[in-house]
């Protein structure tokens, strides 16, 4: 091993290691060593909660026994076997694990990395899907002729190949995945690159237009999707949504049935709707998967992040019976689907997210939250008073504080005046490490956080936004 000593490790972090979403020139090294249950600890011994779930990934807790062993246990036998045309049993117990817990009818699984490769894959199948669908059919039309022989003529089916997003929307950083984002700080400098998408209104429940109450907020949005998918249905693949929160896009909460209600018009305009539960899946809405808070199955469904319990990279892409038979066929038909991931099916990572389910069961974690979710509210009713807090919102173990320049307009700071990371800067002196989105400080705990590490986190936060905001 190379030998270094501490300023070493610094020095090489800042001018070696190039940080995602990190501008190089200004970052300052923060170096962890090691982790047990929800602390972390860097290399100087100094201890830190992680408000932030290890980017939002981690479930049950760092080092935790049981994951810590199938692991290991899973070392003793093999660490990587290909899923290119071969296999591995923990990686296939996976695969029926996680059809039997996903929303009914997804009962295909597909092997990836991470959750923009699972959102890619997901974008490819759905266009694939539409191309083998309708290969060699056609429609027929009217074409004007009185001659009965020539009434109806063949005309090939529209392609579908666009896609519909939402505003704001951020499903990772692949090209597919950045075609069908919204967030322009992040996604601007690759538009020569990327292919059409069409984009409707984040149905927020914060920031409504003008004359669109909270009673209506929903219907608004659901009407503004109709209008276009009514327009262009013919030639979309696939609508792309996160469940009930937008994540990246600063935890944006929509109304309650907007999930359901669009589950209702991709149907009935013949539209595939993938569900990217990447960030919001795995307990973090106080169910196993949002999708089920009201009662929707989509055609394809990208999880990730909390799969492994924040262990080992690997993600998946649930599909239906329909969309799976659409690519079964003879070798000379090219039906196959043409992609696919070095490490996917892992079986390192398999086993980390078979133990990670295991703890779900063992420990009853769905039904430890709500305790937990009322200390959260307990707090947060005491911030949402304070100057420049807008927002407070949770869904679930999802929660955030939005700070904006005025409470009444909700005009937001200017984000170059870095507000939340301000929060998160203070919150870091009281050994809380938490991440903002812009103005917005994200509370995004382990599962696994107990009651007085709540309050040790919140009252740090709470600290930071009188600093910030002062």
């Amino acid at each position: 091993m190379l030998k270094h000593n501490l300023q070493e490790l610094r020095e090489w972090d800042r001018t070696i290691v190039w940080h995602a979403f990190t501008q190089m020139a200004e970052y300052e090294p923060f170096v962890i060593e090691r982790a047990e249950g929800c602390t972390l600890v860097d290399i100087d011994g100094r201890r830190y909660l992680d408000g932030a779930s290890s980017l939002w990934c981690n479930i049950h807790g760092h080092r935790h026994p049981k994951i810590d062993a199938a692991v290991r246990e899973q070392l003793d036998k093999v660490a990587h076997v290909t899923n290119l045309g071969s296999s591995n049993p923990t990686t296939i117990l996976l695969a029926k694990r996680l059809v039997d817990i996903a929303p009914p009818g997804l009962n295909h699984v597909f092997f990836s990395d991470d959750g923009a490769t699972s959102v890619e894959v997901a974008i490819k199948m759905a266009l694939q899907y539409w191309r083998q669908k309708t290969k060699g059919s056609g429609v027929f039309v009217w074409n004007g002729s009185s001659d009965a022989s020539q009434k109806r003529l063949p005309t090939p089916l529209m392609e579908k190949t666009c896609y519909v997003a939402l505003g704001e929307a951020y499903h990772g950083d692949t090209l597919g995945c950045v075609s069908v984002g919204g967030i322009e700080q992040f996604h601007a400098t690759f538009r020569p690159l990327l292919f059409e998408t069409l984009r409707v209104p984040t149905p927020d429940s914060y920031r409504m237009p003008d004359g669109v109450t909270p009673e209506n907020v929903c219907q608004y949005h659901l009407d503004r999707l109709e209008l276009v998918l009514a327009e262009h249905h013919d030639r979309i693949a696939a609508l792309v949504m996160e469940p009930l929160v937008q994540a990246a896009a600063g935890m944006i909460m929509h109304p309650p049935g907007y999930l359901r209600g669009v589950r209702e018009l991709t149907r009935k305009y013949d539209v595939l709707m993938i569900a990217d539960e990447v960030a919001v899946g795995f307990g973090r809405t106080g169910r196993m998967f949002a999708c089920e808070h009201e009662g929707v199955s989509p055609d394809l469904f990208c999880i990730a992040k909390g799969m492994t319990g924040g262990y080992l990279p690997m993600a998946a892409t649930l599909a239906t019976d329909e969309i799976w038979q659409a690519f079964l066929g003879t070798y000379s038909e090219s039906k196959t689907f043409y992609h696919g991931h070095t490490y996917g099916g892992n079986p390192l990572g398999a086993a980390a997210a078979l133990a990670t389910l295991d703890v779900f069961e063992e420990e009853r974690t769905l039904e430890t939250l709500p305790a937990k979710m009322q200390r959260l509210d307990e707090h947060f009713a005491r911030i949402a008073r304070l100057p420049h807090v807008g927002d407070v919102r949770r869904r679930g173990m999802i929660a955030a504080v939005e700070l904006v320049q005025d409470v009444a307009s909700k005009e937001p700071y200017p984000w170059q005046e870095r507000r939340g990371l301000r929060v998160c800067d203070h919150a870091l002196t009281e050994g809380v490490w938490i991440r903002p989105l812009g103005n917005v400080v994200v509370i995004l705990p382990p599962l696994a956080i107990l009651l007085d590490e709540i309050d040790r986190m919140m009252g740090a936060i709470e600290r930071g936004i009188a600093a910030a905001t002062k």
